[in-house]
């Protein structure tokens, strides 16, 4: 099996907080985390990474920048993930409203 390519974003706004939300996806489910998932094949990863904090908040994302890389292997169930994090800033040129992140993470089944 080969590994997956995840990413992860610090999305922060203009008062120094970041975005976190509650996931309801197989990979740890509850808990708390930054936006994030999968890179789609053929993406860059400054592409994905803004895709998915729109999918998953409705924000857009500008000024990205690489923070680090890390390597997990979950022994117990046999997943090997490459994740990638990101930093970011929320856009701010659609007015204040456009500064409020929505959850809109499909729910899982």
């Amino acid at each position: 099996m080969e590994p997956k390519v995840g990413i992860s974003i610090f999305v922060w706004n203009n008062r120094g907080k970041f975005v976190i939300g509650k996931r309801r996806g197989s990979i740890g489910a509850d808990t708390w985390a930054l936006p994030g998932g999968h890179l789609e094949f053929g993406k860059s990863l400054e592409t994905g990474a803004a895709r998915e904090v729109l999918e998953e908040t409705g924000l857009v994302v500008q000024d990205l920048r690489f923070l680090a890389v890390v390597n997990t292997v979950m022994h117990m169930d046999g997943r090997h993930y490459v994740v990638i994090f990101f930093e970011g800033y929320i856009s701010e040129k659609d007015g204040e409203a456009a500064l409020q992140p929505q959850v809109l993470e499909p729910e899982s089944k």
